[in-house]
């Protein structure tokens, strides 16, 4: 009795798509290696523009950031000696800038893209002081290269502090604060151009339509005495004129105070 033994048949297609996956290994290894060992081949700075092309920061500034931090010979690194985490914290530190991503592109570019502050409230305090404020309250100084369009607070406040929105009582913080609310409204945007804080602390508004100061006090109970004014303007003002009053004060509780 003889036994016949079969052997086990070669699948071609599975070791060809071994073989395949293999090389692709193979060169995608080299291809890692080479950028390893490659040179950058060129610095590319990108802006985010704010309101349009206008750009606190330029490409150029951050350039020379990079160099002065970095060395001037950044194009001639390899990019495996750069510290593209350190780069992205140093941009980072810049006051113009919000968010700063750095990296190395499939050419060997070490590409450097970055997102600006953009400024709401403009700070030109008794002190000196002269700076903008973003959303988060954060301070971006006075650029060279751009001058925003945005509300003016001047007057009494107390210096810039980084945590001056956690505190209890703070004029800045009331000031910021009724900056935020005109901002979130309509109306309001487009009809008030100044906030000023006087010497006795009162916080007031200039419209950009007639000769009256706006006088709120704090900033407590804002929403209210925003709603009185509103009305105010909506109902009395068409019958009495823009010009009649000098002073429109809403200090008090459920009342408007006007002076001729």
């Amino acid at each position: 009795m003889s036994i016949t033994m079969n052997a086990p048949r070669l699948r071609y297609d599975r070791i060809i798509w071994v073989v395949f996956l293999l090389i692709i290994g193979v060169i995608w290894m080299r291809a890692v290696s080479a950028r390893k060992v490659a040179d950058v081949a060129k610095l590319q700075v990108d802006v985010d523009p704010i309101e349009g092309t206008n750009k606190l920061i330029t490409e150029e500034n951050v350039r020379n950031l990079l160099h002065k931090s970095f060395g001037s010979s950044i194009e001639k690194t390899q990019t495996s000696a750069l510290e593209l985490d350190r780069m992205e914290q140093k941009v980072e530190e810049d006051p113009f800038v919000k968010n700063a991503d750095v990296f190395i592109d499939q050419r060997n570019q070490l590409r450097v893209n970055i997102e600006q502050r953009s400024p709401v409230l403009r700070i030109m305090d008794v002190n000196g002081g002269n700076y903008y404020l973003d959303i988060e309250g954060k301070k971006i100084p006075v650029s060279e290269h751009y001058t925003a369009r945005v509300l003016v607070a001047t007057g009494k406040m107390p210096p810039y502090s980084p945590d001056f929105l956690k505190k209890r009582s703070n004029t800045l913080k009331d000031v910021f604060t009724i900056a935020q609310r005109i901002m979130e409204d309509d109306f309001f945007s487009h009809f008030i151009q100044q906030i000023h804080v006087s010497s006795n602390g009162d916080i007031m508004m200039t419209p950009l339509i007639g000769d009256q100061v706006i006088i709120l006090g704090t900033a407590r109970k804002l929403d209210d005495k925003l709603n009185r004014l509103r009305i105010f303007y909506k109902e009395a003002i068409p019958h009495e004129g823009w010009r009649k009053y000098s002073t429109i004060n809403l200090k008090y509780s459920g009342q408007i105070v006007c002076k001729k």
